[in-house]
């Protein structure tokens, strides 16, 4: 039975980290980065729609850390779940809300300042009905700068605005007995309850992801399911061995490790 258990968390843990990136399919003024985890809306305010690169599992969350804010635009992220595949779609529409949605078998939850007041009660992990996620990871906190090995206690207790830059925020389904299931958004490691209700489970569910007006540019974030993954091992062992963060800059790492070794 334990070898089971490790084979399944394993099996979970791949299959996270293959979703933890966008579809190659997206709105028209979306840029994506070489290893489709950073999506960069590149002008007006519209036609930044992006998808997660497969559907997601039940219980699996995708996640993504606000990186860039626009000033000047009204609106803020917005994220779902959609039934149709992106593969599928001619044109990809202008806007989650209401172009997408008014095609059908799409839910979409648009992100507003008010989010994310609720306190955190210090538990580890977040209880979704009977979905168990690492709480740590799913909170974004403001990053701390020169003096960051001195600010490290305030940086994890620092819990961010829903809209803020580097502001976590997920969309997950919980299946229900009846076959269906509820679409749960997460926002800085706060359950915001069934955003949706009775979504169907026989068709795969892709998390949709609009980068929308003031919402700029937005990062993926892999979450550990059960065994952590060799570059998480990696990134533990180099944050353990530098001063702080910022100290990072000066290894003789790749670009995208040494971005991933900032970030906890």
């Amino acid at each position: 039975r334990g070898r089971l258990k490790i084979a399944v968390a394993a099996a979970m843990a791949a299959r996270c980290r293959l979703a933890a990136r966008f579809h190659h399919v997206h709105g028209a003024n979306v840029r994506l980065d070489a290893s489709r985890t950073r999506a960069t809306r590149v002008e007006s305010f519209a036609n930044g729609l992006c998808f997660s690169q497969e559907p997601l599992a039940p219980g699996q969350i995708f996640l993504v850390e606000i990186e860039e804010k626009e000033p000047g635009w009204c609106g803020h992220l917005r994220v779902g779940l959609t039934a149709l595949d992106p593969q599928s779609l001619e044109v990809v529409p202008e806007y989650s809300l209401p172009d997408l949605v008014n095609m059908g078998d799409t839910w979409v939850f648009a992100i507003t300042r008010s989010h994310n007041r609720v306190a955190t009660d210090g538990e580890p992990f977040l209880l979704i009905e009977q979905v168990r996620l690492p709480r740590d990871t799913l909170v974004g906190r403001s990053r701390p700068g020169r003096y960051s090995h001195i600010l490290d206690d305030l940086y994890k207790t620092n819990v961010l605005p829903a809209t803020a830059r580097r502001s976590r925020i997920g969309v997950l389904y919980a299946p229900q007995p009846d076959g269906t299931a509820d679409m749960h958004i997460v926002i800085n490691g706060e359950d915001m309850g069934p955003s949706a209700r009775r979504l169907p489970t026989a068709r795969p569910l892709y998390a949709v992801v609009d980068v929308f007006a003031s919402t700029k540019s937005v990062r993926v974030i892999p979450v550990e399911y059960g065994l952590p993954s060799l570059q998480t091992l990696c990134r533990l062992v180099i944050q353990k061995h530098v001063i702080h963060r910022l100290a990072i800059d000066g290894l003789d790492l790749p670009p995208p490790l040494k971005s991933f070794c900032k970030h906890e």
